[in-house]
């Protein structure tokens, strides 16, 4: 799976009315009793601790108290869930169940016989729809997804060392084969048959899943929704599969997965070691949750009748939560509490105001401007790089040209300006930039992919006929260094 990038242009709302139609109602902290002081110690905390959180949304007795977005990220902008979109996938299973098209205790083999090896092994054969929710597989390794096989092969002739149900294994295949299972016995991808038994429904709109190379929802990660449509999913399971006085999810279904079916360890103080579900998270204080890589949240409190959901692009996940529970936790009270305006409004302004440092320079540029950099040929399809001057005072727009295609940004020092690129080889996406002259041979631009958790920093340095451009992420599954790329203004091995 190739880097998404991450971005989006917003401001944090703390909204005392009704919006739109289909988006949950607002209120004040303090009508449901939460105290707004706590709160914006929550925010300031979080603020100051990550320089990668992207929203913030705290629902309690269904009525969001507080919500924010870190700019360029916004409220309407989609955003990836990485595993969060195990939670989803789970859910379909749920309602396969229901309809009597799937069970708990089905052989895994039963759906895919094509791909089962001529030999299969007792416990591949005793591998149940059970066991790929729980993560309870019998594998040691995760089966890789590659696109030369089929992922429904390559997991059936993965080895199955452990009897399924005794050893958990997180395995994102695990739940690819949930919805390739639900693609089977519904005869549409997992994405549409959610579509109208939970997205629309739920009023949410245009989510989006990636696909394997066999045309099957991935599953286990590669759904984009927005940060309120994450809180409505979790409202729908705190108040057990009921929206709108329909009855979405079995409620029985809500109750097995979100309660522990799996051991993961036996820290107390560890989030990760309470237990695993359906494909939800057991946490510490009552709590269960979805969650996905670089912090992708669904977090929700039964016990406080609350949900808390978080969008990211964190190293370091169990930070998050600790600030949640440290700060969060104190803000709630059984009942109302006194209107406190003065306390109200700061934490208003102070989420209106959230954002991710633009890049800032102040440096004399040399004289590159209107120079085309012929870039050698690399894996990133990175061919070439212009700098221009932008259409207004102190902006500056950077072409990039990826795979035959060329994609301007504007971009200035201290501000984010939206557009549109190709970067590392991946498809056109929405990016919002900020850039200045850092020293007088280097400019600096940061790429926010607003619809993911990626930022990259890229530092163009120029000597005489020559730039080298290099190239870091905010957060990654490996190296945060991700290329370093030198360009002329003569002729490359691309252009040959």
């Amino acid at each position: 799976m190739k880097f998404p990038i991450t971005v989006a242009l917003a401001a944090m709302l703390l909204i005392p009315t009704v919006s739109r139609g289909k988006d949950l109602p607002r209120s004040t902290p303090e009508e449901q009793g939460i105290s707004s002081a706590a709160v914006l110690s929550f925010v300031e905390a979080a603020d100051s601790q990550f320089d990668s959180l992207h929203s913030f949304m705290l629902v309690r007795h269904g009525h969001v108290v507080a919500e924010g977005w870190w700019a360029p990220y916004h409220a309407e902008a989609r955003h990836s869930l990485y595993s969060l979109s195990k939670s989803f996938a789970s859910t379909a299973i749920g309602l396969a169940i229901e309809e009597g098209k799937v069970s708990l205790h089905d052989p895994v083999v039963k759906f895919f016989p094509e791909d089962v090896p001529a030999a299969p092994s007792d416990h591949l054969q005793a591998m149940r729809v059970s066991d790929l929710l729980r993560m309870a597989t019998g594998h040691q390794s995760e089966p890789l997804r590659t696109d030369s096989v089929p992922w429904t092969r390559s997991f059936l002739e993965h080895p199955v060392p452990f009897k399924p149900g005794t050893h958990f294994l997180y395995n994102t295949s695990a739940t690819y084969m949930q919805s390739a299972i639900v693609q089977k016995v519904t005869g549409v991808k997992l994405i549409d048959y959610l579509r109208p038994r939970l997205f629309d429904p739920l009023g949410i709109e245009n989510p989006q899943w990636e696909t394997s190379p066999q045309g099957i929802s991935t599953g286990g990660y590669g759904l984009s929704i927005r940060t309120e449509d994450i809180a409505r999913f979790g409202q729908l399971y705190l108040q057990k599969g009921k929206w709108n006085g329909q009855q979405l999810v079995p409620e029985k279904w809500i109750s097995e997965a979100t309660a522990r079916q799996t051991a993961t360890g036996s820290n107390p103080a560890s989030d990760w070691d309470q237990g695993y579900g359906y494909q939800f998270w057991r946490c510490r204080h009552g709590a269960f949750r979805g969650d996905g890589a670089f912090g992708q949240y669904c977090v929700v409190l039964p016990e406080l009748d609350a949900v808390i959901a978080i969008t990211s692009g964190v190293k370091n996940m169990p930070d998050v939560l600790n600030v949640v529970w440290d700060r969060l936790l104190p803000a709630f009270h059984a009942e109302p509490q006194a209107p406190n305006p003065e306390a109200t409004a700061k934490l208003k302004q102070t989420l209106a105001s959230l954002r991710i440092p633009p890049q800032t320079g102040a440096a004399m540029p040399p004289k590159i401007l209107g120079k085309q950099y012929a870039i050698a040929q690399n894996k990133h399809q990175l061919e070439a790089v212009r700098f221009e001057s932008g259409p207004s005072a102190g902006e500056v727009t950077i072409s990039l040209r990826c795979n035959g295609t060329e994609y301007p940004t504007v971009c200035r020092s201290g501000d984010w300006t939206r557009g549109r690129t190709a970067f590392s080889g991946g498809a056109s996406q929405p990016v919002a930039v900020s850039g200045a002259w850092t020293a007088d041979d280097t400019f600096t631009a940061q790429y926010c992919f607003y619809e993911t958790p990626f930022t990259a920093t890229v530092r163009f340095k120029f000597t005489g006929d020559e730039v080298l451009a290099d190239c870091q992420y905010n957060a990654s599954f490996g190296p945060a260094a991700d290329f370093k790329l030198r360009g002329t203004t003569g002729p490359s091995s691309s252009d040959k």
